[in-house]
């Protein structure tokens, strides 16, 4: 067990943490020997005595104030949030070649992205942040990606929602700070493949993108535009989450993170 970051014994709300980002999060955190309840709507295999799952709908109020009320009664406290779960439906804008059809964007596909991005992190942050507030310490790291910061083909609404994530994090970090609760967005490139790459998943983003999966995918391997020459590990991202939760991180709030080895516009 690592004891640099000194987080043995927190408690910390990990939302979405049952695959990807999310899991490798949880994971390096109960490595550190801290207390994580994982707030999704599947279970994971992961086996702890500092672990909770709690089955949660981050866009419904009443799901989320259970989970709280669950994390709280189990381990005391919550001394910090990881803001995580998302979800990503790549659409067009205008599809002229099918107009309405499956790959353009629609009010649905609109609304189910928001929602959970979006409203769902307003809604745990709010539950949580009351709870931080009357300790008056906390941290509050805010997922992003790399689409948030730069826009993505295809993927608009999904990089919109991103942007409005980092929006959270510099008026919350201004808004909370007097209660020293402190504010990070973390903003992941391209990762390591994960079971979130759905056959599904690829093949909407391959039309919207005018390409085929086998295309696509030969893609996921050209890191050209990336500085480091590589995708980026999932303990990459949970390493640096979990510095950002420690008090060795205690004077950083207010900003997002890019980690996509030096890749950007330029």
């Amino acid at each position: 067990m690592s004891d640099w970051l000194d987080i043995a014994g927190r408690v910390y709300v990990v939302t979405g943490g049952s695959s990807g980002i999310g899991k490798a999060i949880v994971t390096e955190l109960l490595s550190d020997g801290a207390y994580v309840a994982n707030f999704d709507i599947h279970e994971a295999d992961i086996s702890s005595n500092n672990y909770l799952f709690v089955e949660t709908d981050v866009t419904d109020r009443t799901s989320v104030d259970c989970a709280i009320t669950s994390t709280v009664a189990r381990f005391g406290t919550i001394d910090g949030l990881v803001n995580n779960a998302g979800i990503n439906l790549p659409r067009l804008l205008v599809d002229l070649a099918h107009p309405n059809g499956d790959y353009e964007l629609t009010d649905g596909a609109f609304d189910k992205i928001f929602s959970i991005n979006v409203k769902g992190a307003y809604i745990v942050a709010q539950g949580v942040a009351r709870i931080m507030a009357v300790k008056g310490k906390g941290v509050i790291v805010n997922m992003s990606s790399e689409a948030g910061l730069e826009g993505s083909e295809g993927q608009s609404p999904y990089a919109a929602s991103k942007a409005a994530i980092n929006g959270f994090t510099r008026s919350w970090s201004k808004e909370l700070a007097r209660h020293q609760i402190r504010v990070i967005g973390v903003s992941p490139g391209i990762m390591e493949e994960t079971g979130l790459r759905t056959l599904a998943y690829e093949s909407s983003l391959a039309y919207t993108r005018g390409k085929t999966v086998e295309e696509l995918r030969a893609g996921y391997s050209n890191t050209s535009a990336t500085p480091l020459g590589r995708s980026g590990k999932l303990s990459e991202v949970a390493d640096l989450v979990a510095y950002y939760l420690s008090d060795r991180a205690s004077y950083i709030t207010g900003i997002t993170t890019n980690v996509a080895g030096g890749k950007s516009r330029g």
